[in-house]
């Protein structure tokens, strides 16, 4: 964890001198990869030691598939690999090292890595064979329209700024960033054409990195102090659970897994500053002219803890992982999308019971809370004063819910998971099969429309956010695939 810290205080000061000195405008793209790259196998190195290894041998194994499979199936052979492989380093790290420590844990990096290689995959395999009216709108604008070479493909995998904590980014809004077209503008003349402009001088990202690490301090500050009273192991303690009431048991499962969270507010957004500190994350102006520097931001923490609804926690929650899961298999699953895309979840997490616990809980939990919101919502929204009363008890039930669910997350193992939840005689498991015997359950429209539908788990609201208001595009081979990209996002945005 030391290691973990000071390597990425160490990035945050790189990425300060690589925006300096190694600006797109002072250098060739080609420096800027051979760097960023240098760099992020030199922290992962002085991090993991010779387990780093495995992320040059997990991408150029990756990439040699690319190279001899073609763009034909490509996407279904590094997909498997790529999980195949993180997942065999997991069973020999738990199982055969150190089970339930996190010691030298180069499978963390492994995991944002496998994301990088299966999603570009996809979206090579979208760019380079599919047609483009068989695509959809998120699909077509992160197409991948060329072969990446194997210094940009090494970059995009390995770079300084998310080698140890992410968060992924689509390839093509890091090759933008990396040529220096972040910060490309699209307008709409008078006429109805589309006009592509460019930033006279870059956005400085220094108040929302100066935001992002007093964010980091407070967290660390929660973590060190706060978070160690509150053990989350606390809740299976057997004193605990025959000396105190329900109430009490309640609102100490709430507290304690909330002091749980700072932790990985702390990782994730030490990681955003870092990338935002290199200039890379700009995603545009909001409404009143200010710059937006969360274009790969990993959490919003303010919806996350004022959630209302178990859909609203996780599209907060891990951003881009749920992106991930949304693209390569909620979009592309053919039956049960909402399962398929909790069992994937579940493997790229590792191979603690706790983790498979806590995902096939959450499938129930998701159903069951799309179930009611979809059912009986629409009865509290009318009056102002009902509708607030309505989003307590909500906040309420999500929070106890998430607790609920997430505490075999924490504790890893089944045992101490079933004694959580043989204590709570699985309550909220029956409560929610209960639910969905009673209420019935909307499917999700399939067909010409089925990725405009709200979906239950992934945010369809945060994805067209994400596509309507970045103003970074990739390099294509000719003008006119950049004009019909330029033209994708700018449509996208009047839609």
């Amino acid at each position: 964890q030391v290691n973990f810290v000071v390597c990425q205080l160490f990035a945050l000061l790189a990425a300060i001198w690589f925006r300096t000195y190694l600006h797109s405008s002072k250098t060739s793209p080609f420096i800027r990869h051979v760097v960023a790259t240098l760099l992020g196998l030199y922290l992962a190195l002085f991090c993991f030691g010779w387990y780093a290894l495995h992320f040059v041998i997990q991408s150029g194994i990756s990439y040699y598939i690319m190279i001899i499979i073609g763009v034909e199936n490509m996407h279904k052979y590094c997909f498997v690999f790529a999980l195949g492989y993180l997942t065999v380093c997991q069973i020999t790290r738990v199982y055969i090292f150190d089970y339930g420590q996190y010691s030298a844990d180069f499978s963390g990096p492994m995991m944002i890595i496998t994301q990088k290689i299966t999603s570009l995959a996809f979206e090579i395999h979208d760019g380079m064979f599919r047609k483009n009216e068989d695509l959809t709108p998120s699909q077509r604008c992160l197409a991948v329209r060329r072969m990446p070479s194997l210094l940009e493909y090494l970059s995009y995998n390995c770079n300084f700024m998310g080698i140890l904590a992410g968060p992924l980014c689509s390839y093509k809004d890091y090759i933008t960033f990396i040529e220096g077209r972040s910060y490309q503008l699209q307008q709409s003349e008078a006429n109805g054409k589309e006009d592509t402009k460019y930033e006279q001088t870059d956005p400085s990202p220094n108040i929302a990195v100066a935001q992002k690490l007093l964010i980091c301090g407070l967290s660390l500050l929660f973590h060190m102090t706060i978070t160690k009273t509150l053990p989350v192991e606390y809740n299976i303690d057997d004193n605990f659970r025959a000396t105190a009431s329900w109430p009490v048991r309640l609102f100490y499962l709430y507290v304690s897994l909330m002091a749980a969270r700072p932790k990985y507010y702390f990782a994730w957004t030490l990681a955003d500053a870092i990338n935002n500190a290199a200039g890379f994350g700009f995603k545009g102006y909001d409404k009143n002219g200010v710059t937006r520097w969360d274009l790969i931001s990993n959490l919003r923490i303010q919806q996350i803890e004022f959630s209302t609804s178990f859909k609203m926690f996780l599209d907060n929650w891990n951003i881009q992982t749920a992106l991930w899961l949304k693209r390569v298999c909620y979009e592309r699953a053919t039956f049960s999308p909402t399962i398929q895309t909790f069992i994937l979840s579940a493997i790229w997490h590792g191979v603690y019971p706790g983790y498979y616990l806590t995902f096939l809980t959450g499938v129930l939990m998701t159903l069951a809370a799309r179930a009611i919101r979809n059912n009986i919502r629409h009865y509290f929204v009318e009056s102002p004063a009902v509708k607030a009363c309505y989003d307590i008890i909500t906040w309420m039930a999500t929070q106890i819910a998430i607790s609920y669910t997430v505490v075999p997350f924490v504790l890893l193992s089944v045992k101490p998971s079933f004694t959580f939840y043989s204590s709570c005689y699985f309550c909220l498991h029956i409560a929610s099969i209960l639910v969905l015997l009673v209420f019935p359950l909307k499917r999700t429209q399939k067909g010409s429309k089925k990725h405009e539908t709200v979906q239950p788990v992934w945010s369809k609201t945060q994805e067209e956010e994400n596509l309507l208001q970045k103003n970074s595009y990739s390099m294509t081979n000719h003008s006119s695939s950049q004009k019909q990209e330029i033209t994708c996002r700018y449509q996208t945005l009047k839609q």
